[in-house]
């Protein structure tokens, strides 16, 4: 395999992977820190599991979409296993290595914290990376992706980076997760209103299947509408330097108007682009707020 192949898949993967395992980590720790309880090796500890989850699933979701010949007839970005590039093995081993690199380093937090019950959770966090679209039912095929999206890399994931520095999570954890949660999820419909019409053709029924085209783009707006509102909801529970995290809106001007004007196929890929960068503005904003607040 080319390094240009290399390069390709990288970049195909690249709207999810950094924003939705960066952002969680960035704006729970912001929240950490507004509390005074900012720790630096469990953030790093969050950092790295969140990553590594990230990983695991682009290379799942690769394996499981590539065997069961979903990317056959594929709009997005390059897939290793659909494009026959890479051996099937090789990519579960791939996915498998990233699964086991986060479970390290959740074992270490929770070594370190005592707070053995969160085992329960990152196994749980695991089995929905695989299962996404792997495993004899996966739920990705049923419209409920947009769903664990949002309690897996919205509530689990900013939850938990403020649980393990803090010991709770108060309010303002909370409304950082919707919002963050709700940016993952506008990625992910984003995604699938692009591959709308290949997915109904491999039998895939995604939530935008089920919605078709129009009410995935309501769906779509209405969670970056629902994304901003829960950044006021951050700001009125901590610090009005919280609305930094709107600086998003400046990186949405172009999703808005594309999915709006109903832009079709893969002039959708550069929507994934700009949400993910959204939402990894939107983390940094709060994160910075919450740091000129303390």
């Amino acid at each position: 395999m080319s390094m240009a192949t290399i390069s390709d898949w990288i970049e195909g993967a690249r709207p999810r992977t950094l924003p939705a395992a960066v952002a969680p980590v960035l704006a729970g720790s912001g929240v950490a820190w507004f509390a005074g309880g900012f720790d630096p090796v469990l953030a790093g500890l969050a950092l790295v599991v969140s990553l590594a989850l990230q990983l695991g699933v682009n290379y799942a979701n690769d394996y499981s979409d590539g065997i069961r010949g979903t990317d056959a007839d594929r709009v997005g970005p390059l897939r290793l296993v659909g494009s026959g590039l890479v051996e099937p093995r090789w990519v579960r081993a791939a996915a498998v290595s990233c699964f086991a690199v986060a479970a390290l380093a959740g074992l270490t937090a929770v070594w370190i914290t005592g707070d053995w019950w969160l085992l329960g959770v990152g196994a749980a966090a695991i089995a929905a990376a695989w299962l996404y679209t792997g495993g004899p039912h996966p739920y990705g095929y049923l419209g409920l992706g947009e769903v664990f999206v949002f309690i897996f890399f919205g509530l689990v994931a900013v939850g938990g980076t403020v649980y393990l520095q803090l010991g709770s999570v108060p309010p303002a954890g909370w409304w950082t997760a919707i919002a963050v949660g709700a940016l993952a999820c506008a990625i992910l419909v984003a995604n699938n209103l692009r591959d709308l019409d290949t997915d109904r053709l491999a039998g895939k029924l995604t939530l935008a299947t089920k919605l078709g085209d129009r009410g995935t783009r309501a769906f779509f707006l209405a969670l970056l509408g629902f994304s901003s509102l829960a950044v006021v909801g951050v700001a009125a529970t901590s610090s009005w330097w919280a609305l930094l995290g709107m600086l998003m809106a400046v990186t949405l001007i172009g999703p808005v108007i594309q999915v709006a004007s109903g832009v079709r196929g893969p002039r959708l890929i550069p929507v994934l682009k700009q949400t993910g960068l959204a939402e990894l503005a939107c983390a940094a904003g709060l994160a910075v707020g919450l740091l000129i607040a303390r």
